[in-house]
């Protein structure tokens, strides 16, 4: 009979012993060590270690008593942050999106496929745009309208949403609304966003009418944790497209649209597998 999968993602000062300790607690236990990460920020003498094993903890007592005994040794020991999480279970995601379509597509369609370990709890809009999109693959839709002067209203509701769902993660694909401070704060390291890399270089309308004017050569999209600096949140992916001058607005536009859709659904993948650790105003992703 196949063991239960689980990850250990931690996080301390840097000393001597972190991954002996690591290690040498699961070897104790039994467990199958099936991938491991680990990394030391130098600047901030800091050690991240993720570690994928199995086990026998087949019952949520199990997993408390386990996360016990670390606390209470290799934890206790290093002062580590730390965090034990089933493999199998998938994160419960609420994604808010507006008009535009190709991030919230690409999502589904990978989610669709196996591709994104989430649980869709919903999709939120402040427009009717994706109903139909929702309905193809039997997800509940909730349009939450902005009326004039009740934004603060429709927010609430999406963070009231957000709890009634017991979601875990909020995506932003492309949800053209500024969230409030208090919005920021409550789901602090548990909502992405996707803007193009233009930021801040091309800010307001036609970014990319504005990159064509500028003949730039490269183009791109950069996927971070919200914050209350607008667009300035820990970075978890970027990646970019070459460009040229034979390209007009509309074809930039297309394979920025293309690029965006791709650190998207990168970034969502990363940490809802555990493999994204803040630290400070950046990130630590330890993938394979």
């Amino acid at each position: 009979m196949s063991r239960p999968s689980y990850v250990l993602t931690s996080s301390c000062t840097d000393t001597v012993g972190i991954v002996a300790a690591v290690t040498g607690f699961l070897a104790a236990r039994g467990a199958l060590i099936t991938e491991m990460a680990h990394f030391v920020d130098d600047e901030a003498q800091k050690s991240f270690v993720r570690v994928e094993f199995e086990d026998d903890a087949r019952s949520a007592e199990d997993l408390a008593a386990m996360s016990g005994s670390y606390k209470q040794s290799v934890a206790k020991h290093f002062g580590m942050r730390f965090r034990f999480h089933p493999s199998g279970t998938k994160m419960r995601t609420l994604v808010a999106v507006s008009k535009q379509s190709h991030c919230i597509n690409a999502l589904l369609h990978r989610w669709w496929d196996g591709h994104l370990p989430i649980e869709i709890t919903g999709i939120v809009s402040n427009h009717d745009s994706q109903q139909d999109l929702a309905d193809w693959y039997e997800l509940p839709y909730y349009h939450f309208p902005i009326e004039p002067g009740k934004k603060p209203a429709q927010e609430a509701r999406i963070l009231a949403l957000f709890e009634e769902t017991d979601s875990e993660l909020l995506i932003l694909a492309r949800y053209m609304q500024i969230l409030s401070a208090h919005a920021c704060e409550t789901l602090a390291g548990r909502a992405i966003n996707i803007h193009h890399s233009f930021l801040p270089g091309f800010k307001g309308a036609r970014p990319y009418h504005q990159a064509y004017d500028r003949g730039v050569k490269i183009i791109g999209a950069t996927a971070h944790y919200v914050t209350t600096d607008l667009d300035e949140g820990p970075i978890i992916e970027q990646d970019v497209v070459r460009v040229d001058h034979t390209m007009k607005p509309k074809e930039l536009e297309r394979l920025g649209q293309d690029v965006e859709s791709t650190v998207l659904n990168r970034a969502v993948r990363w940490h809802a597998e555990h493999r994204v650790f803040e630290n400070g105003n950046r990130t630590i992703v330890l993938r394979h």
